[in-house]
């Protein structure tokens, strides 16, 4: 992906609206719930945080992770994580998720946040394996994303040949734009981490899904 890609200019564009969706009143109970999930499951952890947006989660990861290095490749959303002065144990990095560098040391914990519905699915398997390259081998991991609810989600415009689906979505300045969005079945989130994953657990909420295992091999 780079910074042409129309999902990064959506995001650019929609940056300062974006934690709007954290605010709807039918998902609060469940977004409390996968915040105690996640400050318990990355306690004392050294995270690497994938598509981090504007800082939402990472906060959250602050409360008890080891460290945090948080990525997105949208300066935009960004720019809104660094004004929430996130703390010492939080670094903010332009990187791409499709992309990631070779970092100076291997994170024993990864999440990544509603960033796994915004990936087409012929990408989803390559984009799983490279975030693997920069985790330990047993660490634990977390991806989680929104499952589809009449009434409180947007509904989807088309499909297309691959299979990918799309939401066709307005802005305040009165933009729109067509966003990739797919959801996935827990067969298909199961699917998509056979063999190079193990304890794989997937949870379905109304709203929300999630998906946790470790990678393969023990912690080094």
């Amino acid at each position: 992906m780079n910074t042409a890609d129309p999902l990064v200019r959506y995001y650019a564009q929609r940056a300062r609206e974006y934690e709007r969706v954290y605010q709807k009143p039918e998902r609060q109970a469940e977004l409390q719930m996968l915040k105690v999930y996640i400050e318990r499951t990355f306690a004392g952890l050294d995270v690497l945080e994938v598509a981090c947006g504007t800082g939402y989660w990472t906060e959250v990861l602050a409360r008890s992770a080891e460290s945090v290095v948080a990525t997105d490749l949208t300066e935009e959303v960004l720019a809104i994580a660094r004004s929430k002065n996130l703390g010492p144990k939080v670094t903010l990095q332009k990187e791409d998720a499709y992309a990631l560098p070779h970092f100076s040391r291997r994170f024993n914990a990864g999440l990544s946040a509603f960033w796994w519905s915004h990936i087409p699915r012929a990408r989803l398997r390559p984009f799983v394996c490279g975030f693997h390259q920069v985790l330990a081998p047993g660490a634990r991991v977390v991806f989680m994303d929104n499952m589809y609810a009449e009434g409180s989600s947007t509904p989807l415009a088309r499909t297309d040949e691959h299979g990918d689906a799309y939401q066709t979505r307005t802005l305040d300045d009165g933009s729109t734009h067509e966003v990739l969005k797919n959801y996935w079945t827990q067969a298909e989130l199961a699917a998509a981490v056979e063999g190079i994953a193990t304890e794989v657990q997937i949870q379905s909420l109304q709203y929300f899904w999630t998906l946790s295992y470790r990678t393969h091999g023990p912690p080094k």
